[in-house]
């Protein structure tokens, strides 16, 4: 499968005339193949980027084009569909944000204050929790779990980590909301979830491309402590960590299980 990472902003820069420019950066997945174009922002339309996928492909398009950036996402996601190109909206582009990051190219993103959980979902309880390495995959994926979310390159395997490491976790038991919150968080696209200290403590979800949720508040010195442990614990592991959703803490279902990973950039 040919996938690729794309990006098309509104640069710093400006033709000779003084119009601003619009780049368009387009790489692989481990940057053997790089583009970039540019153009006038009168000319910023699907319709070019359109010329530019075709150009750089050759005779033969990529199957996914992946974009990280809010901005970017209509035009190409307009581009995509003309092609019969996916276009897949995720954070998970590391090589085309070091790429920008080498250009001098700023990549953080505006992000909106965190919005609470709407009330219909909130679980009726939740803890930290910590699972070894090896043991993740082998706990989970081959359970019966009706929403399961386990890339490959999140795999402990895959990311270099020693068996014995801790992952972290978050368990929320949803009651009755179970599957709902599970679903809900399907369509959210959970990409990491942090501790924020503040007035009070809250656990922050981070899903989509820049989208926030505040999954749970807390006041309680115990839970804190546990939570500086769990930001601790996420470094040792490169940032992998886990969600699981289940009704109650029998241990005999699950309505979902995400793994996770906190963002480099």
């Amino acid at each position: 499968m040919k996938i690729w990472q794309a990006d098309f902003y509104r640069s710093s820069q400006q033709d000779k005339s003084g119009q601003v420019l619009w780049e368009l950066l387009i790489c692989d997945v481990n940057r053997s193949f790089e583009y970039t174009a540019a153009c006038p922002q009168s000319e910023a339309n699907s319709s070019w980027v359109i010329e530019q996928i075709q150009q750089a492909a050759g005779e033969k398009l990529p199957n996914v084009i992946q974009v990280f950036r809010p901005q970017s996402l209509s035009l190409i996601e307009t581009a995509g569909r003309n092609l019969g190109i996916v276009v897949e909206a995720t954070r998970r582009t590391l090589a085309l944000k070091q790429w920008l990051q080498e250009r001098h190219s700023a990549v953080s993103l505006e992000k909106p204050a965190p919005l609470p959980l709407p009330e219909n979902l909130w679980g009726e309880q939740w803890r930290l929790a910590t699972l070894a390495a090896g043991d993740l995959e082998t706990e989970f994926s081959d359970r019966p779990i009706p929403i399961l979310s386990m890339p490959e390159f999140l795999t402990p395997i895959n990311l270099g980590l020693a068996s014995t490491i801790p992952v972290p976790g978050v368990v929320i038991y949803g009651g009755r909301q179970s599957m709902r919150l599970a679903r809900w968080l399907a369509t959210a696209k959970p990409v990491a979830l942090n501790y924020i200290a503040g007035a009070p403590d809250g656990l922050i979800l981070e899903a989509g491309l820049v989208d926030r949720w505040v999954l749970a508040t807390f006041e309680d010195a115990e839970v804190t402590t546990a939570a500086k442990i769990y930001e601790q614990r996420k470094q040792q592991s490169r940032g992998l960590h886990f969600l699981l959703i289940q009704p109650d803490d029998s241990g005999m279902t699950y309505s979902g299980f995400w793994l996770l990973q906190s963002e480099i950039n």
